[in-house]
């Protein structure tokens, strides 16, 4: 057991424990994606959805705290692996570089905190319903469509999404390389996955709000 902590505690041991905690993360938000899109097929799909997920009893607990748990080491192994990238330099460099980088990647510490904020209040938005302006336990639909038609709701969706899709680029691209996939020959393949996923995601999730916002959905 000892060893497995050391392991997981080296800077291998944290790039892999965020690669596995991201894919079961992707995963979920995946398949959460396609539940959400539901609500384009009307109350009665989308409701059916709700009630199936309720059904599950004990075992949507189970997976919800598999979830957190996820998350939570997630972003221990992301925050303290930059925390010993900065104690490693803690003077930073005169002029710095981002050939070697891109947006997502220096973005990961904004969108990360965003997204965290956004899952607490979504979970007390469309879960728990104490911020909802009319929650009503398992009517997912008008939940949906009552709750993100609030102007300032549904664009806090809408921008919370965007940072998924800047999240999971980056993380996507990581993953795979930590994964042993990063090589010239596989860079152009990685890098359509990543962009495949992120699409498909955060235009998935980010079609919901938007539908609301404009009327298509209400």
């Amino acid at each position: 057991m000892s060893r497995a902590l050391v392991f997981i505690n080296s800077s291998v041991g944290k790039k892999i424990v965020m690669a596995v905690t991201g894919i079961v993360l992707s995963l979920f938000i995946l398949g959460h994606m396609s539940g959400n899109l539901l609500v384009f097929k009307g109350p009665e799909a989308m409701n059916h959805y709700a009630a199936f997920l309720q059904g599950l009893g004990t075992g949507l607990w189970v997976i919800r705290l598999v979830l957190l748990a996820c998350v939570g080491l997630h972003a221990w192994a992301y925050l303290s692996t930059t925390a010993e990238s900065w104690n490693a330099r803690p003077v930073g460099y005169r002029k710095t570089a981002y050939e070697a980088s891109d947006l997502a990647s220096r973005t990961m510490r904004w969108t990360g905190p965003i997204l965290a904020v956004f899952i607490v209040f979504h979970i007390l938005h469309m879960t728990v319903g104490s911020v909802h302006p009319s929650f009503k336990h398992l009517d997912a639909f008008g939940n949906v469509a009552r709750g993100l038609s609030v102007v300032p709701v549904g664009l806090f969706y809408v921008v919370s999404m965007f940072c998924l899709g800047v999240h999971t680029w980056h993380g996507t691209w990581s993953m795979l390389q930590t994964l042993g996939l990063s090589h010239p020959r596989f860079d152009p393949v990685r890098k359509k996955i990543a962009i495949v996923f992120t699409v498909v995601v955060a235009g998935g999730f980010m079609a919901v709000p938007l539908a609301v916002l404009f009327g298509a959905v209400k």
